[in-house]
């Protein structure tokens, strides 16, 4: 079941090489990702009912160990609470992100496919890997095809932003890489299972630190964390609407599922020492992310602002593994894991929304854009409910998400907490004022030709909608999910903690 979600897109797009019509192209790729999520719906529902391939906390477990056997490296596969939501999340957007290009790609149709399904593969196989060089292999194989759509496709600098792109992962990827090595010649494995148990204990090479923050730079620059963020900006400006919907929804999640997964899960007694430094470099995100999103003019450059603040609240519900008095709640660890998936969802479907005013009106200058409600009632109608689930409000994900991580929090860091919570009013701020002043506005006479959602873009809008309402009112479809993988790290955190 993994192996077919993570290389079905592949073969997809190796598929789409030999088609001919764009039409044709199109179809095939909707046809390959919407199989992909009906198969991620499937592989959810095997995983909550738990009859499958179970290997410790892993579920529809693949195990190939004659893979590379010289250098101990395995074909290793599985899913547990944590990457099952994210599985389906990507499989979501994927399905997502073809149908934000039905229409805005016009120029090698085939290449650009092609590489949108590449790029999924390659997410998908983060998500799913249980070895670490294999997770570094999927980790790198995003870059790309990232890189050629951005700077084929894209619009302004793009070659700049894709450079940029580049240059920031391939860093954070060689520090990342350093860290595994120094796993391995430590303690001989190079299992994602297997090494909390083997490194505790273990005489490491390097100290527990230095690995830690080897794999922690990495995963900083993908969630992003400031001031390693500034590739991100850059990036979402000049890229297709397509690509803003899969590096928002699923490409920074893979920052934040690395630092539970591997970081925290590692080293749990690390993450204690340094939760300090987390919830700093957590509260500076936030608030440094909210202040400077009030300041954009340009609709896409406002989102991504917005994302570096919103992922900023997973790097704080991580800080919460310090706990109190030896006692780790789980609701921080919970609200961070549940934060990545509804800010995929949220942020995912603003792109979308974003690129069809952009193609529509022409522009995303936020002063020149004016009451556009009139004229496109449904694509109103649907970012002021997405605007709504960002700033958080009560029956939508964001809602929940933001909640678990304050309530998880506050007793270890009140303070912080409570500038974080401050930080929700400047971001109904400027989500409001974006509202009113795209929306809501004077009409103008030059947008008076212009047309709402196609079928086609309902189609993206429906399923997101759908899934930021189901989260808000019935969070338990996640949460429970959640916690079955966090409840080891826990049990290890409060072993860390003990005196």
């Amino acid at each position: 079941m993994l192996s077919v979600l993570v290389f079905l897109p592949l073969a997809g797009a190796l598929v789409a090489l030999l088609l001919k019509q764009d039409r044709h192209i199109r179809m095939w790729a909707a046809l390959v990702t919407i199989t992909e999520l009906a198969l991620a719906i499937v592989a959810f529902v095997m995983f909550r009912t738990g009859d499958y391939a179970r290997e410790g906390n892993m579920e529809l477990v693949e195990r190939y160990e004659d893979w590379i056997p010289a250098l101990n490296i395995q074909y290793h596969l599985g899913v547990d609470g944590l990457s099952m939501p994210m599985v389906l999340l990507t499989a979501l957007l994927g399905m997502c992100a073809v149908f934000a290009s039905w229409h805005g790609i016009r120029d090698q149709v085939k290449e650009y496919f092609m590489w949108l399904l590449i790029l999924q593969t390659a997410v998908m196989g983060v998500f799913v890997s249980m070895d670490l060089i294999l997770f570094f292999i999927f980790w790198e194989l995003e870059l790309l095809p990232m890189y050629f759509l951005i700077s084929k496709w894209g619009s302004g600098r793009r070659q700049y932003s894709a450079m940029k792109f580049l240059v920031f992962t391939f860093l954070g990827s060689a520090f990342m890489f350093v860290g595994i090595l120094t796993l391995y010649f430590s303690v001989g494995t190079f299992n994602i299972v297997e090494l909390p148990s083997a490194v505790e204990g273990a005489r490491l090479l390097l100290p527990a630190a230095s690995i830690f923050g080897l794999l922690f730079i990495a995963f900083a620059v993908k969630l992003p964390v400031w001031p390693l963020h500034t590739w991100l900006p850059d990036a979402h400006t000049d890229a297709p609407t397509a690509v803003s919907v899969m590096l928002a929804g699923v490409l920074l999640k893979m920052g934040g599922y690395g630092m539970i997964r591997i970081a925290v899960g590692i080293f749990p007694g690390t993450a204690q020492d340094y939760a300090w430094l987390l919830a700093t470099l957590a509260i500076i995100s936030v608030l440094y992310g909210a202040v400077v999103t009030m300041r954009q003019t340009d609709l896409k450059r406002l989102i991504a602002f917005s994302s570096i603040s919103h992922m900023g609240y997973v790097l704080l519900g991580i800080s919460s593994v310090v706990g109190v008095s030896g006692t780790v709640s789980p609701v921080g660890l919970t609200g961070a894991a549940m934060q990545m998936f509804t800010h995929g969802t949220i942020t995912g479907l603003l792109f979308l929304l974003v690129g069809m005013v952009y193609d529509k009106a022409h522009t995303r200058h936020i002063p020149d854009l004016s009451g556009l409600a009139n004229r496109m009632p449904l694509i109103a109608i649907v970012f002021v409910v997405a605007g709504l689930a960002s700033l958080g409000l009560p029956g939508t994900s964001g809602f929940v998400s933001e909640i678990l991580v304050f309530l998880g929090t506050f007793q270890v860091w009140a303070w912080i907490t409570v500038l974080a919570v401050l930080a929700i009013v400047i971001t109904a701020g400027y989500i409001l004022w974006t509202l009113q002043r795209v929306f809501f506005g004077p009409q103008v006479q030059r947008f008076a030709d212009i047309g709402d959602a196609t079928p086609v873009e309902v189609i993206p809008m429906a399923a997101l909608v759908i899934a930021i309402m189901v989260v808000g009112i019935y969070p338990a479809v996640l949460t429970d999910v959640f916690q079955l993988a966090l409840e080891p790290i826990i049990e290890s955190l409060q072993l860390s903690g003990a005196p």
